[in-house]
């Protein structure tokens, strides 16, 4: 059973910030939170836009994550010609964004 006072001396503070350190305090959380914000508001969006006529980007799985499989021109045709040719999830994307890019194959 707890005796008197303990409950008071169990829950009071070893020790009591100053108002320099609140102030240090507050200062450090509101630059941070205004740094985040920041980042946050330039890095929203998609700044990269989408491949010109008769060129294709494909994301597709790669052997370590994703890679990007980009042409223009017979580059593409040729890439697109390549991936017709094999079955799956890789070329079967190649060959959608082939021919939604309309790249004639």
């Amino acid at each position: 059973m707890p005796l008197e006072g303990h409950y008071e001396r169990q829950t009071t503070p070893l020790y009591k910030l100053s108002s320099r350190e609140l102030k240090a305090a507050i200062g450090a959380l509101a630059v941070t939170l205004v740094a985040m914000i920041a980042i946050i508001a330039f890095t929203a969006g998609d700044s990269r836009p989408g491949p010109a006529t008769g060129c294709i980007r494909s994301q597709v799985a790669g052997k370590v994550g994703a890679e990007t499989i980009s042409g223009c021109g017979q580059e593409a045709v040729e890439l697109c010609s390549r991936a017709a040719g094999f079955t799956g999830p890789r070329a079967e994307t190649i060959v959608s964004d082939c021919k939604q890019q309309g790249v004639r194959f």
